[in-house]
């Protein structure tokens, strides 16, 4: 591959790489070319993209935007998944998908979330790390769990006096009416 042409390649994969934070290195070796195409069009429905690179240019475009941690992970035949709504269920797509059989040979080599690199060894905990939203979720919870206690430990009396009103309440009804029967 000549120099212009190997600039150009770098450069568009340093345009495609600027805004992105957090990507997942896969192994396609040993997926044939139409479980590929597969795989590709079941991640374009979750906005996740995957790109073939040749490890030399995309380790120069990953230094150029910042992406080191991203640049070392590359070793032999790679793909790189980005997009979707966090790395989080970039892995954890990609893991649903190796469960199939035509797509057993797909690998997770690596990940970067938030310029930290997770190995093949963390891949596992890391797809089942909460995403943004279940994180957000469980925040909330959180946070109005004790004010619900609160507001019940508040109410449960003033509930209690209520109810012991209204049964001396039906009580002094309940005796005026026998009276009138009478």
């Amino acid at each position: 591959m000549s120099k212009p042409v190997k600039t150009l390649i770098r450069n568009e994969l340093a345009d495609r790489f600027k805004d992105v934070k957090s990507l997942a290195v896969v192994g396609l070796a040993g997926v044939g070319a139409v479980a590929t195409n597969g795989i590709r069009n079941r991640l374009l429905e979750n906005d996740i993209r995957l790109l073939v690179v040749k490890n030399s240019l995309a380790r120069q475009a990953f230094r150029s935007v910042g992406l080191e941690a991203a640049a070392d992970l590359l070793s032999g035949p790679c793909a790189i998944a980005y997009g979707g709504d966090s790395i989080v269920s970039v892995v954890r797509e990609l893991m649903d998908i190796k469960k199939q059989e035509e797509a057993k040979a797909l690998t997770v080599k690596a990940a970067v979330l938030e310029g930290e690199a997770y190995g093949s060894d963390r891949i596992e905990a890391m797809s089942r790390f909460p995403t943004r939203e279940e994180a957000l979720a469980k925040l909330a919870a959180c946070v109005l769990g004790p004010g619900s206690k609160l507001s019940g430990c508040m109410l449960a009396p003033g509930g209690k006096l209520a109810a012991l009103v209204k049964a001396i309440e039906e009580k002094q009804d309940g005796g005026e009416s026998t009276e009138q029967a009478a």
